[in-house]
């Protein structure tokens, strides 16, 4: 049974799971993932241009694998050999292992690039089909290419399309043509999102409210009787 004290001084090899996770979308065989936590290893031992073959026989690949194994890598931009100058001047050989955090990195962005452009393939098939829903039939070749020209050249948002299509729900008026003056208004006062709507509305509503108070109180005037003006001092 293996000793508690040799397993402990063998010491470890860190990786991070994003490595294991990903390394086939890095275009890495697992032979070569074997070969860059061998590196790995021997890079946390402070050896960080090992002896190839020592690690092929501890792999058990040949001589030809390895160095086939080691082309991959550095093609692949997983591994970078790179020369370095010690304390003493002296020049060396070394085996860069940090390039696959940048490759990690590029993969990342890249699937936030694919779930943005799926996610907003999907709001713009939901508003098609809030179109779709409102109108009470399916829309028109001339139409889908209406909403299509709202968003892909005159760049609103799905969202701010659908707040648009609402409000002339709203109105009872069913028309694209009634939308489209919606959001160029919209775009005339700057207005590009829900809330920026909302502070719209509440302003027109407010001078409305304002506007109606004001005739309610002209029409009282004008219903009230005429005084009639008396010099009660003449009177007498």
């Amino acid at each position: 049974m293996l000793a508690m004290v040799d397993y402990l001084t063998a010491g470890e090899t860190v990786i991070s799971n994003m490595i294991l996770d990903n390394f086939n979308k890095l275009g890495m065989t697992p032979q070569e993932l074997i070969l860059y936590l061998k590196l790995r290893q021997y890079e946390s031992k402070g050896n960080d241009f090992p002896d190839l073959m020592m690690i092929s026989k501890e792999i058990g690949v040949s001589s030809e694998e390895i160095f086939s194994m080691l082309e991959g890598l550095l093609s692949k931009k997983i591994v970078k050999l790179t020369t370095h100058t010690n304390e003493q001047g002296q020049t060396g050989d070394r085996y860069d292992l940090t390039m696959i955090y940048e490759r990690l990195d590029q993969l990342n962005k890249a699937k936030h690039v694919e779930e943005s452009r799926q996610s907003e393939q999907i709001k713009i098939q939901e508003l098609y089909q809030t179109f779709e829903k409102e109108f009470g039939r399916p829309l028109s070749p001339f139409e889908l290419e209406t909403i299509s020209i709202w968003l892909t050249e005159d760049n609103y948002q799905p969202e701010l399309v659908i707040l648009a299509l609402r409000e002339a729900v709203l109105n009872q008026v069913y028309s694209l043509k009634y939308i489209d003056r919606i959001l160029l208004n919209w775009e005339r006062k700057n207005i590009k999102t829900k809330e920026q709507v909302a502070q719209d509305q509440k302003k027109r509503k407010n001078s409305l409210s304002e506007k109606e108070i004001a005739s309610a109180q002209a029409k009282h005037e004008e219903d009230l009787p005429t005084v009639p003006l008396f010099n009660w001092a003449e009177d007498k």
